[in-house]
Formats: structure tokens, sequence, C-alpha cells
């Protein structure tokens, strides 16, 4: 296996390659106020190349222009044509099954782009989805769930304040094809990566 750089026109990251020719690849983005170098993404990163998949970690528009800080609303229509650019990068790569994921706002921007075109992904790997915001129940991010058509693995930590479990099990039901799979006491960092047992329930290729 080996770890490269990866930038090309609108892409930025981390480049997993796999021993061999890869059976899988995967697109893996980052939370708001985090990059590409989160401990979670790395660890998910480093077990799927060592069965076999191709992993780019990429840093979303947002975080290629400017170092720290949260995305702003008005930047998430670029964080996904970014997303959208980095599966073409990899889809260039690989004649493989691709997967599109992400850590909370970074998924959701995968979950909105594969539900503004299906063929973006053949699945869709979404880690902590922000269901709503911590304290405000109410205003629920569940709006395009129904209008994705691709398999989709949730995982989420019993203790994300992002969204209880009983509002997770609700939310998974409006997505056609869906798993959830719960880290129990987590929370929304979901120990960082320390337990990947739910790479096992990635939907097949």
């Amino acid at each position: 296996m080996s770890v490269e750089t990866f930038r090309e026109a609108g892409v930025q990251g981390f480049l997993h390659r796999p021993d061999g020719e890869p059976a899988r690849a995967l697109v893996l983005t980052h939370g708001a106020g985090s990059n590409a170098q989160a401990p979670m993404l790395i660890a998910i990163a480093e077990s799927l190349a060592a069965r076999g998949w191709l992993v780019l970690r990429c840093n979303l528009a947002y975080r290629q222009n400017r170092p720290g800080g949260p995305p702003r609303p008005a930047e998430a229509e670029a964080d996904r044509r970014s997303l959208r650019e980095a599966v073409a990068a990899v889809r260039a790569m690989v004649r493989c099954p691709l997967t599109l994921g992400g850590h909370s706002y970074g998924g959701r921007q995968a979950s909105m782009l594969a539900a503004e075109d299906a063929a973006v992904a053949d699945s869709l790997l979404l880690c902590s989805y922000p269901l709503h915001p911590p304290g405000k129940p109410e205003q629920l991010r569940t709006q395009h769930l129904g209008k994705i058509a691709v398999p989709v693995l949730f995982v989420h930590g019993t203790k994300d304040p992002f969204g209880s479990p009983d509002e997770m099990r609700g939310a998974v039901k409006l997505v056609q094809y869906a798993r959830l799979e719960f880290i129990e006491g987590a929370g929304h960092d979901l120990n960082r990566g320390k337990d990947l047992r739910f790479l096992d329930q990635l939907p097949p290729g």
C-alpha cells in the first residue's frame, strides 16, 4: 500500500493505493471545521486500502480556500462541485464500483450530491450524519433523503447530539436502500475511528 498527496484542478487530498488492482474505490471527505487529515478519515482509508480499496480523502472547496473555520451556507454548492470533481478524478483511475462518503457536513453534501445525480456514486457512506443542529430537533435535514437511489450505510454514535438513535432510525426509513449501524457510547467524532467494524457492512459493489 502507499499514500500520496493528490492535487488536480478542483481536487486536493491524499490518495491511498492498495497493493494490486483496486477492487473498490472510495471518495471520502471531512466535517465542518475539519480537513482531509482528520484521524477518522485516515483510519478508514488505511483499513480499506488494506482490503484492496483505492481511497481518496479530499478537502472540500471551502477548506481548499482557507485553512480554518467552518463552511458558509453560500459555499455548499461549490463544496458539492468539488466532491463531483474528486469522484471524476477517481473514476478516471479505476473501473470498479465507487462509494462516496463523508463525516458530518461532508456526508451531508455527499448525500445531497447523490440525491441530485444518482450516477455520481454506486453507494454512500455517511458517518455522523448531522440530522439536525444540537438542541434543535425541529430543524431536520431530511428533505433530500427520499431522492437517494443508491444504497447507503449510515454510521452513528449513540451519544451524538446531532441526532438520537430514535431520530436516526426515523430518518433512515426515508431512504430506499439504507442500513444504520450504531457505535455504542460514541459522540459525533465516532471515537476518531477506533472502532471500524461498520466497514464490514458497506454495500457490496
